[in-house]
């Protein structure tokens, strides 16, 4: 039996990435005489952030904009994980005119976030703002100001248990607790769990009890397009032999699936490009699956299947409804 290569139709970008680089091309093919910079990388994919260069796109930083000649007038793109407030005061003082690709996702949660500020301040000095989120990451710090900074960045379980033993979250006072939109939905369960058991041993009450004084209120703010894919993608790594993940080195979203793969299929591989495949990780009668993060092309997806093939056996062919693309260098489109 020769070795088959499956695509996971789940993976490839989300819906907030595909609106920033469809807005991002068309400006491009627009405006071919102009420069379109974008604060910070509109995708945390390497290959696609080279693409996407090529096309005229350049990446810039915080202190970059400063520097930038004749701004005036110039666009500059907000990627999908949104920018706090003070950013686009800025950006338009200095006369880059906006084009806005935060995520709608994102903008509500944002919204959730500044009202439930809004209402903590006025009614409890003691309460706080919690979100289960990477610090640093770009959504994280957009989400942050909303509460003007008083927040309080949970990464982990650990974390959340070292702040509560310190004292620095305050088990007394009313909390409520926010996820960044593209984290583990199991793991912010156990995150929502361990606060909540914590708190009412605080009051020593009932989990019941303590449930029915409104004061530990869990805000599900997972975007659902990413939530399903964790079950989905826990399925498509049990039902292959071999799973080639595929993922900027430097997304969130892409560690968080790819170890949610690792835990399920020992044989898993995460690799940022088609160079990085090795041919001593394939067996002959291998079932490969080949899947990505949120922020990852289904053009590269494609062109490593095609290099997994090519290093094996020629008799072998895509799963099941997966064709062979006619092109790459194409970015998704919202009915890919």
């Amino acid at each position: 039996m020769a070795i088959s290569v499956e695509i996971d139709k789940q993976s490839g970008f989300c819906g907030g990435v595909i609106r920033a680089i469809d807005k991002a091309e068309k400006y491009l093919h627009e405006n071919k005489d102009k420069k379109l910079y974008s604060l910070g990388a509109i995708v945390h994919n390497e290959a696609e952030l080279k693409r996407l260069k090529e096309e005229g796109l350049v990446t810039v930083n915080y202190n970059d904009l400063p520097r930038i000649d004749g701004s005036n007038g110039k666009a500059l793109l907000i990627r999908a994980h949104g920018e706090p407030k003070d950013t686009y005061d800025k950006a338009v003082a200095m006369g880059f005119d906006i084009i806005d690709c935060t995520c709608p996702v994102v903008l509500q949660l944002q919204k959730h976030i500044r009202e439930a500020y809004a209402r903590i301040s006025s009614r409890n000095p003691e309460g706080q703002i919690l979100i289960f989120g990477k610090i640093g990451h770009a959504e994280v710090i957009g989400l942050m100001s909303q509460a003007e900074g008083n927040a309080i960045v949970i990464e982990n379980r650990k974390m959340l248990r070292d702040l509560m033993s310190s004292g620095k979250i305050n088990l007394y006072g009313p909390i409520e607790i926010f996820s960044q939109t593209t984290k583990s939905p199991a793991e912010y369960v156990e995150i929502c769990a361990t606060l909540e058991e914590k708190m009412s041993k605080a009051r020593e009450l009932s989990i019941e009890r303590f449930r029915g004084t409104g004061m530990l209120t869990i805000h599900n703010t997972i975007c659902l397009q990413v939530a399903s894919r964790h079950a989905s993608l826990s399925d498509f790594a049990v039902s292959h032999d071999i799973i080639v993940f595929v993922s900027g080195k430097s997304s969130s979203n892409g560690k968080v699936l790819c170890d949610l793969c690792k835990s399920l299929n020992i044989r898993t591989y995460h690799i940022c490009s088609p160079e990085e495949i090795r041919k001593e990780w394939f067996r002959d009668d291998d079932r490969v699956g080949v899947c990505g993060a949120t922020s990852t092309p289904k053009w590269l997806l494609h062109k490593v299947a095609d290099t997994i093939l090519e290093y094996n056996s020629p008799e072998s062919s895509y799963g099941p409804g997966q064709l062979r693309p006619a092109c790459y260098g194409q970015a998704d489109s919202a009915k890919a």
